[in-house]
């Protein structure tokens, strides 16, 4: 018996580099697609479009700025970051749970590379994100009403949450091996960042959160907000990257690439998170542009129809809007008031930072009348009503004084023309009432109603008898005598007398 020795040529193969990276992008587009149609990711993005739909077609009444808007756009994509987290965290321990981990062996992937591909399958989660934020963010952009600029910082929030949760997730199941670690990650994070109080951004470790809330009745210019929303951009970006790398490190990755990458996405985490502590104090070129905003505004001024109106410049484009309230007011008006010009100025006290509620005083110069940021919904008859108050007394701080009959013209200049009167009494009265005494809301010191004012305001605008309209102007200079009783009103106006007479009449 013989044998015959034959000589084969050895395959010819690629370098392992080049197959290294071809094999961990193929296994990160496999793990991606499994990522993404997993039930939980599912649910929170059919959740996360929902919400945006939901929310967007009424949000700000219609009138956002968008210096507002991008920070709205950062808690949602919480909710899909733990979801990703849940499921990244699933994928890696996959293998150990099915009992295949040792089939991997034959593969040209080392671990830290396969670890490589899960954290990067986390990746079009991330993008998918931006997305929506970018959709959520358009949509606001293209209101009539917008006004304003927003931040790309801000923006990229939403994204690098999903990111870095993902790429936790990914740390997490090497780390634990354990497929029970994941879900309870999930309740303790669901609990601290979205159930709980959220974060402050007066203090510089509560911008070690992913999402730093700041909550204001006010609008303040985009240049006087003072976020270090940059810094922490970069503080999220640096830690995503950090997990993944130490991730990759723990799965045996030792070599150039993973000490290079650790090193670097480490010092942008901490470079990040430093500089966005110090930037929370504003500084004092901040500071001063704040003090000057609140006290010595450089506005823009227009003149429509023989008033003025002065905005900052992002709100220059509402002076139209403002001027249209104004009109319809002086349309009901009589005397010297239907004619008259008033100037109609934007401000606002932005010494305090964003996220503080300060009144505005008003104003004692004659025929002023204050706007501020905020418009829509409730700022429509509140600002109508401060319209109607100086046409009737002169200044801002008269008619937060007023408590005589003359309230009684003062609101039905504000509401009368509005598309549902009665509705416009409820939303501007502080207790959303329509009966007994309420303090009446303004852009500047709130106006007061007496109970038997609101019942002949009710009277009037339920159902007006007819001709009030004409009344109101022919008897204009009695009805805004000063002094004038309720009951006097409403005798002129032919409605029925309150039974209790005003507080100043006694």
């Amino acid at each position: 018996m013989s044998a015959v020795l034959t000589e084969e040529a050895a395959p010819v193969r690629a370098q392992l580099p080049d197959r290294g990276a071809r094999a961990v992008l193929a296994l990160a587009r496999f793990e991606a697609r499994k990522l993404l149609l997993t039930v939980p990711v599912v649910i929170a993005f059919v959740a996360y479009v929902a919400w945006i739909v939901w929310r967007t077609r009424s949000s700000w009444d219609g009138y956002p700025a968008l210096q507002d808007v991008d920070r709205a756009t950062q808690s949602m994509p919480m909710l899909v970051g733990l979801a990703v987290l849940l499921g990244a965290a699933r994928a890696v321990v996959r293998s150990e749970r099915h009992g295949t981990e040792h089939h991997f062996g034959v593969l040209v992937l080392r671990p830290w590379q396969r670890t490589a591909g899960h954290a990067l399958s986390v990746a079009p989660a991330a993008l998918l994100t931006a997305v929506c934020v970018a959709g959520q963010f358009g949509w606001e952009a293209l209101k009539p009403g917008a006004v304003g600029h927003g931040s790309p910082a801000e923006l990229a929030v939403g994204p690098l949450t999903v990111l870095g949760f993902g790429t936790l997730g990914v740390l997490l199941g090497r780390l634990t091996r354990s497929a029970f670690a994941a879900p309870l990650l999930v309740v303790v994070l669901l609990f601290v960042f979205v159930l709980g109080t959220g974060a402050s951004e007066e203090s510089g470790l509560s911008w070690l959160a992913p999402v730093v809330s700041v909550t204001g009745p006010d609008t303040l210019p985009s240049d006087l907000m003072g976020r270090p929303a940059a810094w922490h951009a970069l503080y999220l970006a640096g830690a995503a990257l950090c997990l993944a790398f130490l991730a990759m490190a723990f799965s045996g990755g030792r070599g150039a690439f993973v000490r290079t990458g650790l090193a670097l996405s480490l010092a942008a985490a901490v470079t990040g998170g430093v500089l966005q502590a110090r930037g929370v104090a504003p500084s004092p070129e901040l500071t001063a542009a704040r003090e000057r905003a609140s006290t010595h505004p450089d506005l823009r001024c227009t003149e429509h129809g023989g008033s003025t109106y002065c905005a900052f410049p992002e709100w220059g484009p509402r002076t139209g809007t403002w001027a249209g309230i104004v009109d319809r007011v002086q349309a009901v008006a009589g005397g010297a008031a239907h004619d008259q010009a008033l100037v109609v100025r934007q401000r606002i006290d932005a010494r305090y930072g964003p996220g503080t509620d300060t009144a505005i005083p008003a104003s004692t110069e004659r025929h002023r009348v204050t706007v501020g940021t905020a418009w829509g919904g409730n700022r429509i008859p509140e600002f109508s009503s401060a319209v109607a108050a100086v046409l009737v007394v002169g200044t801002e701080e008269a008619g937060s004084e007023l408590c005589d009959g003359r309230m009684v013209t003062v609101m039905w200049l504000s509401l009368s023309w509005q598309d549902d009167p009665m509705g416009a009494l409820r939303r501007v009265r502080l207790d959303d009432s329509v009966s007994g005494s309420a303090i009446v809301l303004s852009p500047t010191n709130p106006l007061s109603m007496t109970e038997g004012q609101t019942d002949v305001v009710r009277r009037l605008l339920e159902n007006p008898p007819a001709g009030t309209g004409a009344r109101i102007k022919k008897h204009w200079a009695e009805l805004t005598a000063p002094g004038v009783t309720t009951a006097h009103v409403a005798e002129v106006l032919g409605v029925a007398k309150p039974e209790k007479a005003d507080s100043c009449e006694d």
